[in-house]
């Protein structure tokens, strides 16, 4: 029986949320074997994506839809193209092995099982992400990483580092998701669907387009650390060595770089959107790039050297010719490969070493010759040498900016650059810990459980064996990809022989031979720029916390000015705001209504009007609390025989009662205080407050007349009408809706009403029991004192 696509997204997306619900079941039960099981989850899912390759390779397109909120145009719909296959596949298979690797880093922890289970959740999130082709589903998983990259981040709360890095990445994460939720609803209202893949209206033609675009490049600027947001990513190293591989090579971070590309056959091609992204990316690579070589912790070296690879990515999608994909694809998988396999090794060195700063590691290579081979592969990928893929990767990505024109030398420049210093950090995480005298560490070196060097060596034989088929890595992966980021069918030519007497080759060989050079000032580099840094004395981490620090002393300042606890002036700022909101669109809008005709009233009935305003009245100038409220129920009576006399017994029953309840009520309350006196007011009060109550009541009645004077629209009538007998088996049309078409609006009321009424209950219990008297200590007896005899 042949999987369906539908079921091998299904497997892709929800079957790693299944396995979180089952972690800590699992960690139970098999213990530090969790690990091994709980990988089978994103195995299986490889193995699903995997077999739509061919397919996808072809040129075909697989859409996926679930029936969500079909009222209102909602599918769970996913697209599976190059773009989005080539991104799943990576997390899959890194996912499955940080998952073997984490079931033995944290093997003794006795949180494991929730550890586990975050991480599952994070990597369902990732594959809900890059599947998604439906706006809102993209948005929810967008947020759903955040949330459960700031659990994993934060995942040892007792330190409070660990929780300031997790709220750090939420907040400027999260940042990036509302202009996200904006950039999505404003899309829907351009084109008017929800589905990506199936949006035909120009976005860059209107005048909304440089909006979009900005909107766009910050959620993808915030979530791929680019400047001047890169700052949460370094500090996000207070995760657990597993996340931050995880993170930094397949996952959250490179989400901003899949939005780019997904979103480049609707928005690029216009000189803002290729500038902007060629201008931050590149200025990303050299800042990450400089600030990998001042850092001495083997996670701070990879982390800031992410930063770098991130603004590389975010340069080429600027960049935007099909050479430039192309190298962004090839360098996607290759730095997923090597950096994953890197950080895995750095805490394989921290495990069995208990250090991961260079400065005090050496001479690890016959120690830890299993991490070391590793290293080998891994920083060989990092450097860019041949046979392997990330070797092509640096020849397309050369070869798309070795065009001669200005623009594009600037960004030949800024790329050898960079590469020349990512290729030193690659050295040095090589050299440092494993090369020259063994130097004495805080643990007895040892190689790190066999569960903890799978991923790296099989990461590194992969991005060998890419390299070696390069061939069959551009048919069948970048190819697919660039054709979904270009719009068109593109082709790739990896595969002839590598021409080593091109432009492109030479600049290769000066990258390696500028990094060897400034290898061997490595230490000075390091030196120098740390004393820069500490010159400059400020930092963007800096100027979050001030940033910070100063929008929570603004929001205790807007509380203390709008939450002072008076009452009367709550009120006092309802009631204006009330009548401001009536009054002034009426008059903005030409609504303003004419004077009414006065109404052909009996005298009975202008009697019921004159005993409503009397009632009033004496509620403002009663000199005692229970007058007024006596008085106050005499206006609420009043208005319920106005009811009764218009036509509405039901509506005049329910106001009887409620004057009743309220008198009785408020009478019971105020035997609290004594109901025989009257709160003094000094006469500014009674005009400000008098003069709300008169403006307030005015907006109000302008507003009915207003109403009244438009024409009557009887169609939500004649539907109650229409549907009572029917639908509701009820002829009494106001109990209907009360019961059945406003059912629940009638329970939450009932619920109000009983929950005062209960609060007052317990007011009046309250009131009847007698405070409690603390017990008189005992006294404590005291010897008196013997008088001396006096001397004789």
């Amino acid at each position: 029986m042949p999987v369906t696509p539908e079921t091998i997204v299904a497997l892709a997306v929800l079957l790693p949320f299944v396995a979180a619900v089952m972690a800590p079941l699992l960690r139970r039960v098999m213990g530090g074997f969790a690990g091994w099981v709980l990988a089978l989850a994103p195995a299986v899912a490889f193995a699903g994506l995997w077999t739509l390759l061919p397919q996808i390779a072809a040129g075909g397109k697989i859409p996926v839809s679930f029936a969500w909120a079909p009222s209102w145009g909602l599918n769970l719909s996913f697209m599976i193209d190059g773009l989005s296959l080539t991104f799943a596949l990576t997390i899959a298979a890194v996912g499955a092995l940080i998952v073997l690797y984490a079931g033995a880093y944290l093997k003794s922890d006795p949180h494991q099982g929730r550890f586990l289970s975050f991480l599952l959740m994070f990597m369902g999130a990732m594959q809900g992400l890059v599947l998604a082709d439906s706006l809102v589903a993209l948005y929810l998983f967008w947020e759903l990483t955040s949330v459960t990259s700031f659990l994993l981040i934060g995942f040892d709360h007792s330190r409070q580092s660990a929780r300031r890095a997790a709220i750090q990445a939420l907040v400027v994460t999260g940042i990036g998701g509302l202009a996200l939720l904006a950039a999505g609803v404003l899309i829907h209202a351009l084109a008017g669907i929800w589905e990506l893949s199936a949006v035909t209206a120009d976005l860059r033609s209107g005048a909304m387009y440089p909006l979009l675009v900005g909107l766009v490049l910050l959620a993808a600027f915030t979530k791929s650390a680019q400047l001047p947001f890169h700052f949460w990513l370094p500090n996000a190293m207070e995760a657990p060595t597993p996340v931050s591989a995880y993170l930094h090579s397949a996952t959250m971070v490179q989400g901003g770089v899949y939005l780019v590309a997904r979103m480049t056959p609707l928005l690029g091609g216009s000189a803002i959107w290729n500038l902007t992204l060629m201008v931050f990316g590149g200025a990303t690579l050299l800042w990450g790039a400089l600030a990998a070589l001042r850092q001495t912790d083997l996670k701070q070296i990879l982390a800031q050297s992410t930063i770098a690879s991130l603004g590389l990515l975010m340069l080429l999608l600027g960049v935007g010719t099909e050479l430039a994909l192309t190298g962004a694809v090839l360098y996607f998988l290759a730095h997923a490969a090597y950096k994953a396999a890197l950080f895995l090794i750095a805490g394989a060195i921290d495990h069995g070493t208990g250090t991961r700063d260079i400065t005090e590691l050496g001479g690890l290579r016959d120690k830890l010759t299993v991490s070391f081979i590793g290293t080998i592969m891994a920083s060989a990928g990092m450097i860019g040498l041949p046979p392997l893929l990330a070797f092509y990767a640096k020849e397309e990505i050369y070869a798309a900016v070795a065009t001669g024109d200005l623009a594009s030398l600037v960004a030949l420049a800024v790329l050898v650059i960079g590469n020349v210093l990512l290729a030193v950090a690659g050295i040095a995480v090589l050299v440092r810990p494993f090369m020259g005298a063994l130097i004495p560490t805080p643990m007895v070196p040892h190689e790190a459980p066999p569960a903890m060097l799978v991923g790296p060596l099989v990461l590194g034989v992969l991005g060998i064996g890419l390299g070696i088929f390069p061939k069959w890595a551009g048919e069948f992966l970048a190819a697919p990809a660039v054709s979904a980021i270009s719009g068109h069918a593109a082709e790739t030519h990896l595969g002839a022989p590598i021409d080593f007497l091109g432009v492109v080759f030479w600049l290769s060989v000066l990258t390696w031979a500028l990094a060897i050079a400034l290898y061997a000032r490595f230490d000075w580099v390091r030196l120098a720029m740390g004393r820069l840094a500490a010159r400059v004395g400020w930092s963007f981490d800096e100027g979050f916390d001030a940033a910070y620090f100063g929008l929570v002393r603004l929001a205790a300042l807007v509380t203390r000015l709008l939450h002072h606890g008076r009452l009367e002036l709550y009120l006092l700022v309802v009631f204006v705001l009330l009548a401001v909101a009536v009054i002034v669109p009426l008059w903005l809008l030409g609504g303003l209504p004419w004077m009414p005709a006065w109404p052909d009233l009996k005298f009975y009935e202008w009697g019921v009007i004159a005993m409503a305003a009397a009632g009033a009245m004496t509620v403002v100038f009663a000199q005692t609390r229970l007058f007024a409220i006596l008085a106050l129920g005499i206006q609420g009576l009043a208005i319920a025989i106005l009811y009764m006399l218009f036509g509405a017994p039901d509506l005049s029953f329910t106001q009887f009662m409620v004057e009743i309840l309220s008198v009785v009520i408020l009478a019971l309350v105020m035997t609290r205080l004594r109901l025989d006196a009257r709160d003094k007011r000094p006469l500014e009060d009674w005009l400000r407050d008098g003069g709300v109550a008169l403006v307030a009541g005015l907006s109000i009645a302008t507003l009915l007349f207003a109403v009244l004077e438009g024409p009557l629209d009887t169609r939500l009538s004649d539907f109650f009408n229409a549907q009572s007998g029917p639908i509701a088996h009820g002829h009494n049309v106001v109990n209907v809706i009360l019961v059945d078409f406003r059912g629940l609006d009638t329970l939450g009321e009932i619920a109000v009403v009983m929950t005062a009424g209960i609060a007052v209950l317990a007011l009046i219990r309250g009131a009847r029991k007698p405070a409690p008297v603390a017990p008189a200590e005992p006294e404590v007896p005291t010897r008196p004192k013997r008088r001396r005899k006096a001397a004789a």
